[in-house]
Protein backbone atom coordinates (compact mmCIF):
# COMPACT_ATOMS: atom_id res chain seq x y z
CA UNK A 1 0.00 0.00 0.00
CA UNK A 2 2.85 2.34 0.60
CA UNK A 3 4.58 1.68 -2.85
CA UNK A 4 0.89 3.07 -3.77
CA UNK A 5 0.26 5.68 -1.90
CA UNK A 6 4.49 6.95 -3.44
CA UNK A 7 2.75 6.90 -6.93
CA UNK A 8 0.32 9.67 -6.18
CA UNK A 9 2.57 11.97 -8.73
CA UNK A 10 1.30 9.91 -11.27
CA UNK A 11 -2.18 9.68 -10.28
CA UNK A 12 -2.17 12.96 -10.55
CA UNK A 13 -1.58 13.65 -14.22
CA UNK A 14 -4.56 11.53 -14.75
CA UNK A 15 -3.79 7.90 -15.51
CA UNK A 16 -6.08 5.13 -15.18
CA UNK A 17 -5.43 2.48 -12.05
CA UNK A 18 -4.62 -0.03 -14.37
CA UNK A 19 -1.61 1.95 -15.47
CA UNK A 20 -0.90 2.86 -11.71
CA UNK A 21 -0.79 -1.38 -10.87
CA UNK A 22 1.66 -1.67 -13.99
CA UNK A 23 3.83 1.08 -13.02
CA UNK A 24 3.74 0.27 -9.11
CA UNK A 25 4.69 -3.24 -10.43
CA UNK A 26 7.70 -2.09 -12.77
CA UNK A 27 9.15 -0.21 -9.31
CA UNK A 28 8.11 3.29 -10.65
CA UNK A 29 7.69 5.33 -7.79
CA UNK A 30 7.79 9.32 -9.45
CA UNK A 31 7.02 10.82 -12.62
CA UNK A 32 10.29 12.19 -14.17
CA UNK A 33 9.94 16.21 -15.15
CA UNK A 34 9.52 15.01 -19.20
CA UNK A 35 6.40 12.79 -17.82
CA UNK A 36 5.26 15.12 -15.75
CA UNK A 37 5.03 17.72 -18.40
CA UNK A 38 4.07 15.72 -21.70
CA UNK A 39 1.32 12.62 -19.94
CA UNK A 40 -1.43 15.14 -19.48
CA UNK A 41 -1.15 17.38 -22.67
CA UNK A 42 -1.25 13.27 -24.72
CA UNK A 43 -3.86 12.60 -22.59
CA UNK A 44 -6.36 15.81 -23.13
CA UNK A 45 -5.05 15.23 -26.98
CA UNK A 46 -5.13 18.79 -27.42
CA UNK A 47 -1.47 19.50 -28.59
CA UNK A 48 0.97 17.59 -30.66
CA UNK A 49 4.02 17.46 -28.75
CA UNK A 50 7.81 18.96 -29.93
CA UNK A 51 10.58 17.64 -27.00
CA UNK A 52 14.21 18.12 -26.20
CA UNK A 53 15.34 15.98 -23.98
CA UNK A 54 17.96 13.23 -23.63
CA UNK A 55 18.24 9.66 -23.09
CA UNK A 56 17.44 8.51 -19.82
CA UNK A 57 15.02 11.26 -19.50
CA UNK A 58 12.10 8.52 -19.19
CA UNK A 59 10.77 10.09 -22.39
CA UNK A 60 9.87 6.39 -23.22
CA UNK A 61 7.36 6.12 -20.65
CA UNK A 62 5.88 9.85 -21.43
CA UNK A 63 4.63 8.55 -24.70
CA UNK A 64 3.85 5.57 -24.13
CA UNK A 65 1.50 5.64 -21.05
CA UNK A 66 -1.15 7.92 -22.95
CA UNK A 67 -1.34 5.66 -26.02
CA UNK A 68 -1.73 2.73 -24.08
CA UNK A 69 -4.76 4.87 -22.08
CA UNK A 70 -5.94 6.19 -25.58
CA UNK A 71 -6.00 2.97 -27.93
CA UNK A 72 -8.68 0.62 -27.85
CA UNK A 73 -7.17 -2.62 -29.23
CA UNK A 74 -8.36 -4.69 -32.23
CA UNK A 75 -8.96 -1.79 -35.11
CA UNK A 76 -5.74 -1.70 -37.19
CA UNK A 77 -2.30 -0.10 -36.31
CA UNK A 78 -3.21 3.04 -33.88
CA UNK A 79 0.41 4.03 -33.35
CA UNK A 80 3.71 4.21 -35.02
CA UNK A 81 6.67 4.80 -32.99
CA UNK A 82 10.02 5.55 -35.22
CA UNK A 83 13.38 4.90 -34.14
CA UNK A 84 16.95 5.31 -35.45
CA UNK A 85 18.19 2.12 -34.83
CA UNK A 86 16.89 -1.54 -33.92
CA UNK A 87 18.23 -1.76 -30.53
CA UNK A 88 16.29 1.24 -29.39
CA UNK A 89 12.87 -0.20 -31.50
CA UNK A 90 13.61 -3.28 -29.42
CA UNK A 91 13.40 -1.50 -25.87
CA UNK A 92 10.52 0.78 -26.69
CA UNK A 93 8.46 -2.26 -27.98
CA UNK A 94 9.24 -3.56 -24.22
CA UNK A 95 8.53 -1.01 -22.64
CA UNK A 96 5.43 -1.08 -24.28
CA UNK A 97 4.82 -4.75 -23.56
CA UNK A 98 5.50 -4.42 -20.08
CA UNK A 99 3.31 -1.59 -19.50
CA UNK A 100 0.27 -3.15 -21.38
CA UNK A 101 -0.55 -7.26 -22.29
CA UNK A 102 -3.46 -6.13 -23.75
CA UNK A 103 -2.39 -4.33 -26.96
CA UNK A 104 -0.33 -5.80 -29.36
CA UNK A 105 2.95 -4.18 -30.44
CA UNK A 106 5.34 -5.35 -32.77
CA UNK A 107 9.62 -4.15 -34.25
CA UNK A 108 9.92 -4.01 -37.63
CA UNK A 109 13.45 -2.95 -38.73
CA UNK A 110 15.88 -4.07 -41.59
CA UNK A 111 18.38 -7.07 -40.81
CA UNK A 112 15.92 -9.27 -39.48
CA UNK A 113 13.35 -11.50 -41.99
CA UNK A 114 10.57 -9.46 -43.32
CA UNK A 115 8.03 -11.95 -43.78
CA UNK A 116 7.60 -12.70 -40.76
CA UNK A 117 7.03 -8.96 -39.64
CA UNK A 118 4.68 -9.43 -42.46
CA UNK A 119 3.18 -12.48 -40.62
CA UNK A 120 2.76 -10.74 -37.51
CA UNK A 121 1.05 -7.62 -39.53
CA UNK A 122 -1.60 -10.02 -41.36
CA UNK A 123 -2.39 -11.34 -37.80
CA UNK A 124 -3.64 -7.72 -36.47
CA UNK A 125 -1.64 -5.50 -34.47
CA UNK A 126 -2.06 -2.45 -32.16
CA UNK A 127 1.06 -0.11 -32.32
CA UNK A 128 4.30 -0.56 -34.64
CA UNK A 129 7.90 0.28 -33.59
CA UNK A 130 10.24 0.38 -36.29
CA UNK A 131 13.26 2.04 -38.32
CA UNK A 132 12.47 4.33 -41.18
CA UNK A 133 13.80 1.61 -43.55
CA UNK A 134 11.81 -1.27 -43.09
CA UNK A 135 8.80 1.18 -42.24
CA UNK A 136 8.75 2.28 -46.02
CA UNK A 137 9.31 -1.43 -47.29
CA UNK A 138 6.00 -2.52 -45.58
CA UNK A 139 4.34 0.65 -46.64
CA UNK A 140 4.99 0.10 -50.43
CA UNK A 141 4.07 -3.70 -49.95
CA UNK A 142 0.88 -2.42 -48.63
CA UNK A 143 1.14 -4.60 -45.37
CA UNK A 144 1.50 -2.11 -42.87
CA UNK A 145 -1.63 0.59 -43.46
CA UNK A 146 -1.16 3.85 -41.55
CA UNK A 147 -3.72 6.18 -42.70
CA UNK A 148 -6.03 5.75 -39.83
CA UNK A 149 -3.18 6.31 -36.97
CA UNK A 150 -4.47 8.07 -33.96
CA UNK A 151 -0.56 8.90 -32.58
CA UNK A 152 2.90 8.87 -34.09
CA UNK A 153 6.08 9.36 -32.49
CA UNK A 154 9.85 10.15 -33.61
CA UNK A 155 12.15 9.33 -31.33
CA UNK A 156 15.64 10.64 -31.32
CA UNK A 157 14.57 12.22 -34.40
CA UNK A 158 18.34 14.30 -34.55
CA UNK A 159 19.44 10.73 -34.60
CA UNK A 160 17.69 9.73 -37.50
CA UNK A 161 18.74 12.78 -39.33
CA UNK A 162 21.98 12.22 -38.83
CA UNK A 163 21.78 8.35 -40.77
CA UNK A 164 20.19 10.02 -43.90
CA UNK A 165 16.86 9.30 -42.93
CA UNK A 166 14.84 12.68 -43.56
CA UNK A 167 13.30 12.25 -46.85
CA UNK A 168 12.34 8.64 -45.18
CA UNK A 169 10.62 10.50 -42.35
CA UNK A 170 9.23 13.08 -44.63
CA UNK A 171 7.50 10.48 -47.08
CA UNK A 172 6.29 8.28 -44.04
CA UNK A 173 4.32 11.18 -42.36
CA UNK A 174 2.91 11.82 -45.78
CA UNK A 175 1.17 8.17 -45.52
CA UNK A 176 -0.61 9.45 -42.11
CA UNK A 177 -3.43 11.35 -41.46
CA UNK A 178 -3.74 15.45 -40.74
CA UNK A 179 -5.81 14.64 -37.47
CA UNK A 180 -3.49 12.47 -36.03
CA UNK A 181 -1.38 13.28 -32.42
CA UNK A 182 2.31 14.08 -33.66
CA UNK A 183 5.28 13.58 -30.66
CA UNK A 184 8.65 14.43 -31.86
CA UNK A 185 11.67 14.13 -29.24
CA UNK A 186 15.22 15.08 -29.86
CA UNK A 187 18.57 15.91 -27.85
CA UNK A 188 19.28 18.79 -30.28
CA UNK A 189 16.84 20.90 -32.20
CA UNK A 190 18.40 21.86 -36.00
CA UNK A 191 17.08 23.63 -38.62
CA UNK A 192 15.81 20.23 -40.32
CA UNK A 193 13.56 18.87 -37.21
CA UNK A 194 12.32 22.72 -36.47
CA UNK A 195 11.10 22.25 -40.29
CA UNK A 196 9.56 18.85 -39.76
CA UNK A 197 7.57 20.25 -36.76
CA UNK A 198 6.51 23.07 -38.88
CA UNK A 199 4.90 20.78 -41.45
CA UNK A 200 4.11 17.95 -39.96
CA UNK A 201 2.67 19.28 -36.79
CA UNK A 202 -0.31 20.97 -35.97
CA UNK A 203 -0.88 23.48 -33.04
CA UNK A 204 2.52 21.98 -30.88
CA UNK A 205 3.97 22.70 -27.30
CA UNK A 206 7.85 22.85 -26.84
CA UNK A 207 9.12 20.94 -23.77
CA UNK A 208 12.53 21.28 -22.91
CA UNK A 209 13.84 18.96 -20.15
CA UNK A 210 17.00 19.65 -17.88
CA UNK A 211 20.32 18.13 -19.73
CA UNK A 212 21.15 15.13 -17.45
CA UNK A 213 23.43 15.19 -14.81
CA UNK A 214 26.14 13.37 -14.60
CA UNK A 215 26.63 11.26 -11.17
CA UNK A 216 29.91 12.53 -10.15
CA UNK A 217 29.90 10.44 -6.95
CA UNK A 218 29.61 6.93 -8.17
CA UNK A 219 31.78 7.37 -12.13
CA UNK A 220 35.65 7.87 -11.51
CA UNK A 221 35.94 10.09 -14.86
CA UNK A 222 39.80 10.36 -15.57
CA UNK A 223 41.85 10.47 -18.89
CA UNK A 224 45.26 9.39 -20.28
CA UNK A 225 47.77 11.85 -22.32
CA UNK A 226 48.72 9.40 -24.47
CA UNK A 227 49.87 9.66 -28.62
CA UNK A 228 47.30 8.40 -31.10
CA UNK A 229 49.80 5.51 -31.67
CA UNK A 230 49.91 4.17 -28.37
CA UNK A 231 45.76 3.84 -28.03
CA UNK A 232 45.75 0.08 -28.08
CA UNK A 233 48.83 -0.30 -25.96
CA UNK A 234 47.09 1.90 -23.14
CA UNK A 235 43.98 -0.39 -23.46
CA UNK A 236 45.55 -3.37 -22.69
CA UNK A 237 47.59 -1.90 -19.12
CA UNK A 238 44.00 -1.03 -18.14
CA UNK A 239 42.53 -3.84 -18.99
CA UNK A 240 45.22 -6.32 -17.87
CA UNK A 241 45.31 -4.51 -14.67
CA UNK A 242 41.97 -4.21 -13.81
CA UNK A 243 39.99 -7.64 -11.96
CA UNK A 244 37.48 -8.90 -13.70
CA UNK A 245 36.55 -5.78 -16.20
CA UNK A 246 33.72 -5.63 -17.94
CA UNK A 247 33.08 -2.59 -20.22
CA UNK A 248 31.95 -0.53 -23.38
CA UNK A 249 35.36 0.59 -25.63
CA UNK A 250 33.31 3.57 -27.71
CA UNK A 251 35.31 4.38 -31.09
CA UNK A 252 34.31 6.78 -33.70
CA UNK A 253 33.69 4.86 -36.86
CA UNK A 254 32.75 1.25 -38.18
CA UNK A 255 36.39 1.27 -39.53
CA UNK A 256 37.65 1.88 -36.13
CA UNK A 257 35.38 -0.43 -34.25
CA UNK A 258 36.56 -3.30 -36.78
CA UNK A 259 40.29 -2.36 -36.40
CA UNK A 260 40.25 -2.50 -32.81
CA UNK A 261 38.03 -5.69 -32.25
CA UNK A 262 40.67 -7.68 -34.27
CA UNK A 263 43.82 -6.19 -33.16
CA UNK A 264 41.93 -7.39 -29.03
CA UNK A 265 40.73 -11.08 -30.63
CA UNK A 266 44.17 -11.60 -32.08
CA UNK A 267 45.63 -10.80 -28.65
CA UNK A 268 43.04 -13.25 -27.39
CA UNK A 269 41.04 -10.77 -25.59
CA UNK A 270 37.54 -12.03 -25.06
CA UNK A 271 35.68 -8.89 -26.99
CA UNK A 272 32.89 -8.49 -29.58
CA UNK A 273 32.29 -5.69 -32.30
CA UNK A 274 28.53 -3.43 -32.91
CA UNK A 275 28.22 -1.06 -36.00
CA UNK A 276 25.76 -0.01 -38.46
CA UNK A 277 26.76 -3.38 -40.63
CA UNK A 278 26.75 -6.14 -38.08
CA UNK A 279 23.26 -8.10 -38.85
CA UNK A 280 20.64 -8.25 -36.19
CA UNK A 281 21.04 -11.91 -35.60
CA UNK A 282 25.04 -11.34 -34.76
CA UNK A 283 24.21 -8.17 -32.52
CA UNK A 284 21.75 -10.06 -30.31
CA UNK A 285 24.57 -12.96 -29.96
CA UNK A 286 26.97 -10.60 -29.42
CA UNK A 287 24.66 -8.77 -26.45
CA UNK A 288 23.57 -11.91 -25.05
CA UNK A 289 27.50 -13.31 -24.58
CA UNK A 290 28.50 -9.73 -23.55
CA UNK A 291 25.59 -9.77 -20.79
CA UNK A 292 26.40 -12.92 -19.61
CA UNK A 293 30.47 -12.28 -19.84
CA UNK A 294 31.19 -14.63 -22.40
CA UNK A 295 32.56 -11.31 -24.21
CA UNK A 296 33.78 -8.83 -21.34
CA UNK A 297 34.73 -6.09 -24.13
CA UNK A 298 32.69 -4.68 -26.06
CA UNK A 299 33.50 -1.96 -29.01
CA UNK A 300 30.77 0.41 -30.62
CA UNK A 301 30.02 3.09 -32.29
CA UNK A 302 27.40 5.98 -30.34
CA UNK A 303 24.65 4.88 -32.55
CA UNK A 304 25.01 0.68 -32.72
CA UNK A 305 25.04 1.28 -28.64
CA UNK A 306 21.92 3.26 -28.56
CA UNK A 307 19.04 0.82 -27.01
CA UNK A 308 21.96 -1.21 -25.07
CA UNK A 309 20.85 -1.92 -21.53
CA UNK A 310 23.57 -3.73 -19.70
CA UNK A 311 24.06 -3.74 -15.89
CA UNK A 312 27.27 -4.00 -13.27
CA UNK A 313 29.68 -2.43 -15.93
CA UNK A 314 32.61 -1.70 -14.56
CA UNK A 315 34.16 0.35 -17.03
CA UNK A 316 33.59 2.52 -20.18
CA UNK A 317 36.28 3.86 -22.36
CA UNK A 318 36.33 6.69 -24.73
CA UNK A 319 38.94 5.09 -27.63
CA UNK A 320 38.57 8.64 -28.73
CA UNK A 321 36.27 12.02 -27.82
CA UNK A 322 33.20 11.63 -28.96
CA UNK A 323 31.68 14.07 -31.19
CA UNK A 324 30.04 16.11 -29.28
CA UNK A 325 29.69 16.79 -25.24
CA UNK A 326 26.60 15.73 -24.63
CA UNK A 327 27.26 11.87 -26.06
CA UNK A 328 29.62 12.07 -23.09
CA UNK A 329 26.98 11.58 -20.94
CA UNK A 330 25.51 8.98 -22.51
CA UNK A 331 28.33 7.31 -23.46
CA UNK A 332 29.73 7.26 -18.82
CA UNK A 333 26.34 7.15 -17.78
CA UNK A 334 26.41 3.56 -18.61
CA UNK A 335 28.78 2.97 -16.01
CA UNK A 336 28.40 3.76 -12.06
CA UNK A 337 24.53 2.35 -12.11
CA UNK A 338 22.37 0.99 -9.43
CA UNK A 339 24.37 2.32 -6.38
CA UNK A 340 27.63 0.69 -7.86
CA UNK A 341 31.14 2.46 -8.60
CA UNK A 342 32.19 3.18 -12.19
CA UNK A 343 34.74 4.47 -14.16
CA UNK A 344 35.10 6.20 -17.20
CA UNK A 345 37.96 6.65 -19.04
CA UNK A 346 39.45 8.79 -21.81
CA UNK A 347 42.13 8.79 -23.89
CA UNK A 348 43.38 12.31 -24.88
CA UNK A 349 45.77 12.83 -28.25
CA UNK A 350 47.19 16.71 -28.22
CA UNK A 351 44.75 17.38 -31.29
CA UNK A 352 41.80 16.68 -28.90
CA UNK A 353 42.92 19.01 -26.08
CA UNK A 354 40.73 22.04 -26.50
CA UNK A 355 37.67 19.67 -27.16
CA UNK A 356 38.47 18.29 -23.20
CA UNK A 357 37.84 21.52 -22.06
CA UNK A 358 34.56 22.49 -24.21
CA UNK A 359 33.59 18.85 -22.71
CA UNK A 360 33.90 19.22 -19.08
CA UNK A 361 32.44 23.21 -19.61
CA UNK A 362 29.36 22.14 -21.13
CA UNK A 363 28.90 18.90 -18.79
CA UNK A 364 29.73 20.88 -15.51
CA UNK A 365 32.73 18.03 -14.75
CA UNK A 366 35.68 17.85 -14.12
CA UNK A 367 38.70 14.91 -15.34
CA UNK A 368 41.04 13.80 -13.31
CA UNK A 369 44.70 13.38 -15.60
CA UNK A 370 46.31 10.31 -14.48
CA UNK A 371 49.26 8.08 -15.46
CA UNK A 372 49.02 4.83 -16.96
CA UNK A 373 50.47 1.76 -14.82
CA UNK A 374 53.59 0.90 -16.06
CA UNK A 375 54.55 -2.60 -17.35
CA UNK A 376 55.85 -4.10 -14.27
CA UNK A 377 52.45 -2.67 -12.49
CA UNK A 378 49.89 -4.51 -14.85
CA UNK A 379 52.50 -7.41 -14.28
CA UNK A 380 52.28 -7.49 -10.60
CA UNK A 381 48.64 -7.01 -10.57
CA UNK A 382 47.89 -9.98 -13.35
CA UNK A 383 49.87 -12.03 -10.27
CA UNK A 384 47.48 -10.76 -7.22
CA UNK A 385 44.39 -11.14 -9.95
CA UNK A 386 45.36 -14.95 -10.87
CA UNK A 387 46.79 -15.95 -6.94
CA UNK A 388 42.78 -14.58 -6.25
CA UNK A 389 40.76 -16.65 -9.19
CA UNK A 390 43.34 -19.82 -7.93
CA UNK A 391 41.91 -19.62 -4.41
CA UNK A 392 38.70 -19.74 -5.42
CA UNK A 393 38.85 -22.54 -8.17
CA UNK A 394 41.15 -24.69 -5.12
CA UNK A 395 38.16 -23.87 -3.00
CA UNK A 396 35.30 -24.71 -5.39
CA UNK A 397 37.00 -27.66 -6.47
CA UNK A 398 35.54 -30.14 -9.00
CA UNK A 399 38.02 -33.27 -9.11
CA UNK A 400 38.06 -33.47 -12.71
CA UNK A 401 42.00 -33.44 -13.41
CA UNK A 402 43.02 -35.26 -9.93
CA UNK A 403 44.24 -38.20 -12.24
CA UNK A 404 46.41 -35.85 -14.29
CA UNK A 405 47.71 -34.06 -11.91
CA UNK A 406 49.11 -36.81 -9.66
CA UNK A 407 50.86 -38.80 -12.93
CA UNK A 408 52.52 -34.88 -13.87
CA UNK A 409 53.45 -34.76 -9.66
CA UNK A 410 54.86 -38.79 -10.14
CA UNK A 411 57.11 -37.35 -12.61
CA UNK A 412 58.39 -34.23 -11.27
CA UNK A 413 58.58 -31.64 -9.03
CA UNK A 414 55.10 -29.94 -7.70
CA UNK A 415 57.18 -26.47 -7.70
CA UNK A 416 58.50 -26.93 -11.32
CA UNK A 417 54.94 -28.90 -12.61
CA UNK A 418 52.84 -25.68 -11.11
CA UNK A 419 54.94 -23.36 -12.66
CA UNK A 420 54.92 -24.43 -16.25
CA UNK A 421 51.51 -24.86 -16.39
CA UNK A 422 51.32 -20.98 -14.89
CA UNK A 423 53.79 -20.14 -17.83
CA UNK A 424 51.91 -21.91 -20.13
CA UNK A 425 48.29 -20.50 -19.27
CA UNK A 426 48.92 -17.08 -18.66
CA UNK A 427 52.62 -16.67 -19.47
CA UNK A 428 53.28 -13.07 -17.91
CA UNK A 429 55.74 -11.91 -19.96
CA UNK A 430 57.11 -8.44 -20.04
CA UNK A 431 57.99 -8.45 -23.43
CA UNK A 432 54.61 -8.57 -24.62
CA UNK A 433 53.67 -4.78 -23.95
CA UNK A 434 55.42 -2.15 -25.89
CA UNK A 435 56.68 1.22 -24.49
CA UNK A 436 54.72 3.95 -24.89
CA UNK A 437 56.27 7.24 -25.93
CA UNK A 438 56.49 10.61 -24.42
CA UNK A 439 53.63 13.10 -24.96
CA UNK A 440 54.12 16.80 -26.13
CA UNK A 441 52.95 19.40 -23.82
CA UNK A 442 51.38 21.89 -26.43
CA UNK A 443 48.37 20.86 -28.49
CA UNK A 444 48.76 20.83 -31.80
CA UNK A 445 46.07 21.27 -34.82
CA UNK A 446 44.07 17.72 -36.36
CA UNK A 447 46.58 16.67 -38.86
CA UNK A 448 50.04 16.56 -39.37
CA UNK A 449 52.31 19.10 -41.54
CA UNK A 450 52.34 16.99 -44.57
CA UNK A 451 48.53 17.57 -44.38
CA UNK A 452 48.46 21.02 -43.18
CA UNK A 453 51.10 21.92 -46.61
CA UNK A 454 48.38 19.84 -49.16
CA UNK A 455 45.87 22.04 -48.29
CA UNK A 456 47.84 25.01 -48.09
CA UNK A 457 49.13 24.21 -52.02
CA UNK A 458 45.18 23.18 -52.73
CA UNK A 459 44.08 26.42 -52.11
CA UNK A 460 46.50 27.53 -53.80
CA UNK A 461 46.06 26.20 -56.84
CA UNK A 462 42.58 26.06 -56.44
CA UNK A 463 42.75 30.12 -56.86
CA UNK A 464 45.00 30.18 -59.93
CA UNK A 465 42.86 27.68 -61.59
CA UNK A 466 39.73 29.99 -60.75
CA UNK A 467 41.92 32.88 -62.42
CA UNK A 468 42.69 31.14 -65.38
CA UNK A 469 39.11 30.09 -66.19
CA UNK A 470 38.01 33.72 -65.79
CA UNK A 471 40.63 35.11 -68.24
CA UNK A 472 40.07 32.27 -70.97
CA UNK A 473 38.52 34.14 -74.11
CA UNK A 474 39.11 31.29 -76.36
CA UNK A 475 35.58 29.45 -77.93
CA UNK A 476 36.85 25.66 -76.22
CA UNK A 477 37.76 27.58 -73.55
CA UNK A 478 34.49 29.32 -72.76
CA UNK A 479 32.90 26.09 -72.12
CA UNK A 480 35.57 24.55 -70.22
CA UNK A 481 35.27 27.80 -67.90
CA UNK A 482 32.08 27.78 -67.30
CA UNK A 483 32.08 24.13 -65.89
CA UNK A 484 34.36 25.48 -63.41
CA UNK A 485 32.56 28.45 -62.31
CA UNK A 486 28.89 26.47 -62.50
CA UNK A 487 31.64 23.63 -60.25
CA UNK A 488 32.75 26.52 -57.89
CA UNK A 489 28.94 27.99 -57.54
CA UNK A 490 27.72 24.84 -55.98
CA UNK A 491 26.15 25.32 -52.96
CA UNK A 492 28.79 24.10 -49.84
CA UNK A 493 27.97 20.93 -49.21
CA UNK A 494 27.10 19.67 -52.61
CA UNK A 495 30.72 19.88 -54.12
CA UNK A 496 30.96 16.28 -53.63
CA UNK A 497 28.03 13.55 -53.62
CA UNK A 498 29.69 10.70 -52.46
CA UNK A 499 31.13 12.18 -49.47
CA UNK A 500 27.34 13.34 -48.36
CA UNK A 501 26.24 10.31 -49.22
CA UNK A 502 28.59 8.65 -46.66
CA UNK A 503 27.87 11.48 -43.82
CA UNK A 504 24.15 10.34 -44.22
CA UNK A 505 22.88 13.75 -45.65
CA UNK A 506 21.75 11.69 -48.89
CA UNK A 507 19.21 9.80 -46.80
CA UNK A 508 18.01 8.62 -50.19
CA UNK A 509 21.14 6.49 -51.02
CA UNK A 510 22.09 5.49 -48.01
CA UNK A 511 21.50 1.46 -46.64
CA UNK A 512 18.54 1.37 -44.89
CA UNK A 513 18.42 0.20 -41.23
Amino acid sequence: MELENNLSGFRKLGLSEETIKALSEKGYIEPTEIQEKAIPLLLKKEKDILGQSQTGTGKTASFALPIIEKVKGGKGVKALILTPTRELAVQITKEFESFSKKLKTITVYGGAPIMRQIEKLEAGVDIVVGTPGRVIDLIKQKKLIITNIDYCVLDEADEMLNMGFVEDIELILKKTPKDKQMMLFSATMPKEILKIAKNFMKDYETIKVKKAEITVDLIDQIYYDINSRDRFEALRRIVDATKDFHGIIFCKTRVDVNELSAKLLNANYPAGALHGEITQSEREKILDQFKKRKLTILIATDVAARGIDVNDLTHVVNYSLPQSPELYVHRIGRTGRAGKKGVAITFLVPSERRKLRLLERVNNCTLEKRELPKISDVLEMKKIHLEEKLAKLINDKTGKFDDLAKTLLAKDDALNVVSSLLDHSFGFKKDSYKEIGQVSDEPIQEGNARDRRNRDRSRRFGNRRNRDSKNNTGNNRKGDSRKNKDSNNKPKGQSNGRRNESRGQGGKNRRRR
